[in-house]
């Protein structure tokens, strides 16, 4: 279910279509109807399954921080940095990029901070936390 998480772009609707998804899927494991009534709460606590949302920001974050960090010319970290609009943009609200959490989290330059380790690692946490309390 987490097959490439790490290069997508969390947003709140993507992140309560996964934790939907895996009520689901424990509610299936478990062999408990809807009609039983059981609330989440009770099925989260006998499966003892982590969080997808925190597996997921945990993977991104992650990942992140290793694009961040590559010094050997990789295309990973060209692509972070390439900006693909060129003229007028559609009406609207923009749409969401990969590096903007990083940016909301760490601040600008995030490509210099994630060279620190530790202190990526404690920004990561904050991160995490983040969208794992998005559509409970």
């Amino acid at each position: 279910m987490t097959y490439g998480a790490k290069t997508w772009t969390l947003t709140v609707d993507l992140i309560h279509k996964f934790k939907v998804a895996q009520r689901a899927m424990k509610r299936a494991m478990m062999g408990v109807s809807l009609q039983a009534r059981i609330r989440n709460d009770d099925i989260r606590k006998r499966t003892k399954v982590t969080d997808i949302a925190h597996r997921i920001s945990k993977l991104n974050w992650q990942w992140a921080g290793h694009v961040c960090r590559r010094t050997d010319g990789h295309w990973g970290r060209r692509v972070l940095e390439w900006r693909p609009r060129i003229g007028k943009r559609i009406v609207g609200r923009p749409p969401a990029r990969w590096t903007d959490d990083l940016k909301n989290v760490a601040g600008s330059g995030v490509m210099r901070k994630a060279e620190d380790r530790v202190w990526w690692r404690a920004l990561g946490k904050a991160y995490v936390q983040q969208w794992t309390l998005v559509g409970c």
